[in-house]
């Protein structure tokens, strides 16, 4: 039975070229994979991936298709805010029952889909990280997942319902119409190219405004800028700093970044498959 994937953009555009590595190692392996990439993808408008209204639709027509069987998002940047609303309103029926999967801005949509109950939303690696070193493997646990094959999920995932998020995105998610209600969620959460007094900040916003959840885990902070002087803190002397003053608990590590190892994390209570 052939999985149909369709891949769209919410925010910024894929390279051709990686769309092009990505559709030849699933032609390789995966030949019970049929995937689609919108033509949007490759458009660009600025910043975006085409307009607005061209990201909606594209969204919009891979989400109602019945055919489809889930939508893969293929690049994070941002822009997915923009659409996020107009998405939510216009999805049909057959849109419930996709998975759909990215992270990074695209938490944006993820977020949005938990809190509505709309399909099936999971952390993961985007298609446009096949530029990583590695970013092979972390195609093919996408496809894998996907087509229903067993896969390893992130490895700290228990009983209890889990989101992750870039940190960054959950800040700007929090107090919007699309923030889910996350009482006794683990929260866990990464960031990239952010100075760490940014990180500090972050921190400081997210934590005053998730009283009630079971716990956060701080994933990979990566890329971080070179500041004119030390911050003094780690990443993780700043995620346990602020969960204390919070009184939220802090759970550990994560294996979530912007990175070819990032883990898959699928949005509720979880069962690992192996």
């Amino acid at each position: 039975m052939t999985t149909r994937i369709a891949i769209t953009c919410p925010g910024k555009p894929l390279r051709r070229e990686r769309a092009d590595a990505v559709l030849a190692l699933a032609e390789e392996e995966f030949p019970q994979v049929e995937l689609i990439f919108n033509p949007q993808c490759f458009v660009e408008t600025g910043h975006f991936a085409g307009h607005d209204g061209a990201r909606l639709e594209a969204l919009l027509d891979s989400a109602n298709d019945p055919d489809i069987d889930a939508v893969w998002f293929g690049m994070g940047g941002y822009g997915a805010c923009r659409i996020a609303g107009d998405v939510i309103a216009g999805m049909h029926e057959e849109a419930h029952a996709k998975t759909y999967l990215g992270y990074s801005d695209s938490g944006t949509l993820l977020a949005a889909l938990y809190r509505n109950g709309i399909g099936k939303p999971v952390h993961g690696p985007l298609a446009g990280d096949i530029k990583h070193d590695g970013g092979d493997e972390a195609i093919r646990r996408v496809l894998r997942y996907l087509s229903g094959e067993p896969v390893d999920l992130e490895a700290g995932l228990d009983d209890r319902p889990t989101v992750a998020f870039n940190l960054m995105t959950l800040a700007m998610l929090v107090g919007t119409d699309f923030m889910p209600d996350l009482t006794d969620h683990v929260v866990l959460v990464e960031e990239v190219a952010e100075h760490l007094y940014a990180v500090d900040r972050l921190f400081f916003h997210v934590t005053q405004n998730l009283q009630g959840v079971a716990g956060i885990r701080l994933g990979r902070v990566s890329a971080v800028p070179e500041n004119d002087r030390p911050f003094g803190a780690t990443a993780e002397d700043i995620a346990r700093y602020w969960c204390d003053k919070s009184d939220i608990a802090y759970l550990g590590g994560a294996d979530i970044g912007h990175d070819a190892d990032n883990a898959l994390v699928p949005f509720g209570v979880n069962t690992t498959r192996t």
